[in-house]
């Protein structure tokens, strides 16, 4: 049975917001609905309507003035066309912006890695950790990427500069590989210390653990992904078929 994923909240919204001011219904200059207008439209958080308008102001769709609220801009220009393509999938994001890497090298995979990759645990993995954080919200998610040693090699994965054109594009380029679908494991559970301190919450309050496991046609685990996102900080929303 086919599954109909709806996109995250804080996608419709940015997706909203492009198409307004695309279509003149906010020219330039104009001020944008404050943000208790946005969660009452959305039917969203504030955390997601914020992460939404962080990323409208990174990608130059507007501005932010302190004490009188957000304008727009307009369209940005040719040179971002990329960067307004984009559904701001969280294996596609540029890490040039919101991004902190915390780490990136070979491990041994770790039990949840080694589940999503098909292999023993202690297999020797490439990982990628990062943090990223919105404006005036904080950190909304820890995430650390898993790949095999020889899908790794010859990528910048396991090296310090930012991967531009986020991850997935990035090994896809340069090893010649299809991904084609990706399961999900989703849970909660209580952070620990290191964990807390990157996403500036209390160790007491709950995450969702998210476990990706991205494979290609043939069901094969290329690339696995652990991700720790607070959970006050984000809605999750599926749409799913009963028929």
């Amino acid at each position: 049975m086919p599954i109909e994923v709806a996109p995250p909240k804080y996608v419709v919204i940015v997706n909203a917001v492009q198409q307004r001011i695309e279509d003149g219904t906010y020219p330039p200059g104009s001020m944008l609905p404050s943000e208790t207008e946005l969660i009452r439209e959305f039917r969203a958080s504030r955390p997601v309507v914020v992460r939404a308008l962080d990323m409208l102001r990174q990608d130059g769709w507007i501005e932010s003035r302190q004490g009188k609220g957000r304008f727009a801009l307009g369209p940005p220009g040719d040179t971002n066309q990329r960067q307004r393509e984009r559904r701001y999938a969280v294996l596609e994001e540029d890490e040039r912006a919101r991004s902190i890497l915390l780490a990136a090298g070979e491990v041994p995979a770790p039990p949840r890695a080694a589940v999503a990759l098909g292999v023993e645990p202690g297999t020797p993995v490439v990982a990628r950790r990062r943090v990223i954080t919105v404006e005036g919200l904080g950190p909304v998610e820890l995430g650390t990427a898993f790949l095999p040693a020889d899908l790794a090699d010859g990528t910048g994965v396991g090296g310090s500069d930012p991967l531009p054109e986020g991850l997935l594009r990035h090994v896809a380029s340069r090893k010649r590989v299809r991904f084609d679908h990706v399961s999900e494991r989703i849970s909660a559970r209580i952070p620990d210390v290191e964990e807390a301190q990157h996403l500036q919450i209390s160790e007491h309050e709950p995450v969702l653990t998210v476990l990706l496991s991205v494979c290609d046609r043939s069901g094969k685990p290329l690339l696995a992904v652990d991700l720790l996102l607070p959970a006050r900080r984000h809605d999750l929303e599926d749409v799913y078929p009963l028929d």
